[in-house]
């Protein structure tokens, strides 16, 4: 009788290991298009454009970028109140 309820243990084990591959395979099969379509390419494409997409959009100015990131850090902050 206790070798029955382990092999029934071990077999219930195996089928979750069996669905959850077969689940991930579905996952990987969707996203795949995506991974395919961001390359080396295009992310030269998305610094040079600002999107991956080229239009009539001007690029994004990287100094500007730059500026508006070291304002952001450079802001004084509130201080957190205390919770008491």
């Amino acid at each position: 009788m206790g070798y029955s309820i382990l092999l029934w243990v071990w077999i219930v084990l195996a089928v979750l290991v069996a669905l959850l591959g077969i689940r991930r395979l579905g996952v990987r099969r969707r996203y795949a298009e995506i991974d395919a379509a961001i390359d080396d390419d295009a992310v030269r494409r998305i610094l040079m454009h600002g999107s991956l997409h080229t239009s009539d959009d001007e690029p994004l100015d990287e100094d500007d970028i730059a500026r508006a990131e070291s304002e952001f850090w450079n802001e004084s902050w509130d201080e957190p109140e205390e919770f008491g």
